[in-house]
């Protein structure tokens, strides 16, 4: 890549709109209401009462896919999503207009054999310019080492314990899984045309690797936040493995003092790991 033209890369605010619908959309996308008769679960899925998912925030006032600019000369086509963390500052809203401003915070060198780390921040604030909070993507640049650093890395996510965990909580994930979620804003065709996912070396289209983020986050939610969105403040995790719609995900989850919560989310079919080094913080 062109160091010197990521470190000068300046972003325009981004200025979005969203609706109840797409609130509900975004849950639904997630596998949220598997129980449509669970007037808990409803809190996502029907307006009356409505909660907005906190990694809806993943999604809202996205920057597009600036990565492939010219000038950058960045080997996008090898770039994989390594990590994603949210911190909000408090309940996002169900519906209503935020703005999103943006930064590349650093980028580590890892070598000309192993590529590159790039950190990018998206800061969310309501249209009269309130911190609603943060949202960090790591993105593994695999075609890119030997590029040089600068900036800050973030900060390293926790390994998992080794004891038992303190317990799961499982979703069955449609096949159309990410047909849905896609329409929240991710329209790669990977998650949707076989053709473009037989290329790229899958045997079918797989699901966004924020679905399974989302997909943990509301089921942290469910098992331990009593369908209370509003306590959970902050959520990372690391990809490790893709996950194919109409897989069951089951979130293992360690619980420590201070609302601190360690989780991994395993797929039950093909007992992997698909996301580790899971984090979340939440609110008593």
């Amino acid at each position: 890549m062109n160091l010197t033209q990521l470190q000068r890369k300046e972003f325009k605010d981004i200025r979005a709109a969203y609706t109840k619908r797409d609130t509900m959309l975004y849950a639904l996308g997630v596998g949220a209401c598997e129980d449509p008769l669970d007037t808990n679960e409803l809190r996502f899925c029907y307006e009356r009462n409505l909660q907005a998912l906190p990694a809806l925030s993943c999604v809202l006032a996205h920057p597009g896919f600036w990565v492939n600019e010219q000038a950058l000369e960045i080997n996008w086509v090898k770039l994989v999503h390594a990590e994603q963390r949210f911190k909000l500052v408090d309940a996002l809203p169900v519906e209503g207009e935020v703005v999103g401003k943006y930064r590349i915070k650093g980028v580590v060198d890892k070598g000309p054999q192993s590529g590159a780390l790039l950190y990018f921040e998206k800061a969310l604030y309501t249209s009269t310019g309130t911190l609603i909070g943060t949202v960090d993507s790591t993105y593994f640049l695999r075609g890119d080492g030997g590029c040089g650093n600068f900036g800050a890395p973030d900060e390293e996510l926790p390994t998992a314990p080794t004891s038992a965990p303190t317990g799961s909580v499982e979703t069955q994930t449609l096949p159309i899984a990410a047909l849905i979620y896609r329409l929240s804003g991710d329209y790669n065709p990977l998650h949707a045309d076989p053709a473009v996912a037989q290329k790229a070396g899958f045997q079918r289209p797989i699901l966004h690797g924020l679905c399974t983020f989302g997909i943990a986050c509301q089921q942290l939610i469910r098992a331990l936040c009593a369908y209370d969105a509003t306590r959970l403040r902050s959520l990372g995790a690391r990809f490790t493995k893709p996950v194919f719609p109409g897989e069951r995900i089951r979130t293992e989850y360690w619980v420590s003092n201070a609302g601190t919560v360690q989780f991994r989310c395993v797929s039950a079919q093909r007992n992997e790991v698909v996301l580790d080094r899971g984090t979340a913080t939440l609110a008593s």
